[in-house]
């Protein structure tokens, strides 16, 4: 992960960020940057979030952040006792996390990931959210959130997701 002082930011989404050519190799992730994300933002359904090298504009990476709920009876049964008894409980959603092939190798993924399990957390002490979830796009991807403590929900092996409070112990005050 990049140091404390970093060259890197993040930032929203805003119409001065170049996403043109941003290329991560994953055609979907590529087109909902440059096509999608910044109509997510404005009507409010995802929250992107981007990443810079200032004083450029261009997009380096990204993720995407928007509220849901999972079921319970999804959850580990060790973890849904600990829980009301609601059907339904809130959650984050982190709906998409991508870096440029050119910054590959750097952390940033790491970086992102960090920089929205954090902001996750200064969201749920306002607004309710047990977990943060990620539907991850293949076994890599898997991979590198189960590396950070990400766990399957029972009947979605791709659907992975960190309770709160192990998010909280990633970022002690």
């Amino acid at each position: 992960m990049p140091s404390p002082v970093t060259p890197y930011r993040i930032a929203p989404l805003g119409k001065v960020h170049d996403r043109g050519n941003f290329a991560c190799g994953s055609e979907p992730l590529d087109r909902y940057l440059q096509q999608q994300a910044r109509q997510d933002a404005e009507k409010r359904v995802a929250a992107p979030f981007v990443l810079l090298e200032p004083p450029s504009r261009q997009v380096l990476g990204y993720y995407t952040l928007s509220a849901s709920i999972i079921t319970a009876d999804a959850l580990p049964a060790d973890l849904a006792k600990k829980l009301p008894r609601y059907p339904q409980l809130p959650v984050t959603l982190l709906g998409r996390l991508a870096v440029d092939q050119s910054r590959r190798g750097k952390g940033l993924g790491e970086f992102l990931l960090l920089d929205a399990l954090h902001r996750s957390l200064g969201a749920a002490a306002e607004i309710a959210a047990m977990a943060v979830v990620v539907d991850a796009k293949d076994t890599p991807a898997a991979a590198f959130y189960r590396h950070y403590g990400f766990m399957a929900l029972q009947r979605q092996p791709a659907r992975l997701f960190l309770p709160m409070k192990a998010v909280a112990a990633l970022f002690p005050e």
